[in-house]
């Protein structure tokens, strides 16, 4: 009860030179422009198979190995200790053992990690050694995100494909935490109270920006294959000849384009719920 009361105290005294309050205000232009792309309309229709899904999953891990291999060896650092809470946040057992479960015990050497996730990841390996206040950025971005939006995406998949018990779905449970608004809200406290100088705030502030441009970066890199499997298919589509080799072709593009466009919608709805913290 005490606690309870602490964070509603806190939520209640924040103010626009809060870090998270300014986290907030600089990554409203990026918010819009995910919002704004029409393939989050097409995932908000629940539209999620299981190819998009194991997709996600392998940037997930790609993403959060490197965060939190980041996070725990920067966890007694001024600017991460108050806001390291791997009991109640770790998210990459969760997303092994997901992988596990969609791609057997050889996963490892099945998943596909995109190339704009692996610049993302180097990011996160690159400021947790030469700026780890930046860290501040993404754990927030990242975490909170999960806890908010990334709910709503965990049952819009479990319904889509039909997934029972839970299986496949550990990424959005968060056992350690009994009530996401008041660990957000505790989160957000812990955040604000990190000491920064001006330029190591302004910092902060900047990778926030680039954590959801990261985000961005990754589907617009789908984007781009999207674009050149369309192309392909149009030039299948437009040859006289029915040789097999090409109405082969043309199948394979047909799949291509179909899972990319799935795959896009789901990264958009990622990006946007990053930020899912807006609605509270």
């Amino acid at each position: 009860m005490e606690t309870e009361k602490k964070t509603h105290t806190a939520a209640e005294q924040m103010t626009d030179r809060d870090l998270s309050e300014q986290i907030k205000k600089v990554t409203k232009e990026s918010h819009v422009r995910a919002e704004n792309t029409e393939l989050m309309l097409s995932f908000q229709r629940g539209k999620v198979t299981l190819p998009q899904y194991k997709l996600l999953l392998c940037s997930l891990y790609e993403i959060y190995q490197a965060l939190e291999e980041e996070m725990d060896r920067n966890s007694d650092h001024p600017s991460v200790a108050p806001i390291y809470f791997p009991a109640e946040l770790a998210r990459l057992k969760s997303i092994e053992n997901d992988l596990e479960y969609f791609y057997g015990q050889d996963w490892r050497e099945k998943i596909v990690i995109p190339a704009a996730t692996k610049r993302y990841s180097h990011r996160l390996r690159q400021i947790g050694k030469e700026n780890p206040e930046f860290l501040l950025a993404h754990a927030y971005t990242r975490y909170l995100g999960d806890l908010s939006g990334g709910q709503v995406l965990g049952r819009i998949a479990q319904k889509s494909m039909d997934l029972k018990n839970g299986d496949g779905l550990s990424f959005f449970a968060f056992p350690g935490v009994s009530s996401p608004n008041l660990f957000k809200q505790l989160y957000r406290s812990r955040m604000n109270s990190v000491e920064l100088t001006e330029e190591e705030r302004n910092g902060v502030l900047e990778e926030a920006v680039r954590a959801f441009e990261f985000n961005i970066q990754v589907f617009e890199d789908l984007q781009k294959m999207l674009t050149v499997s369309d192309n392909n298919l149009q030039s299948s589509i437009t040859q006289s000849k029915p040789v097999k080799a090409n109405t082969l072709h043309m199948s394979e593009n047909i799949y291509t384009s179909s899972l990319l466009r799935m795959v896009l919608g789901l990264f958009v709805a990622l990006a946007t719920v990053s930020v899912g913290m807006y609605a509270l």
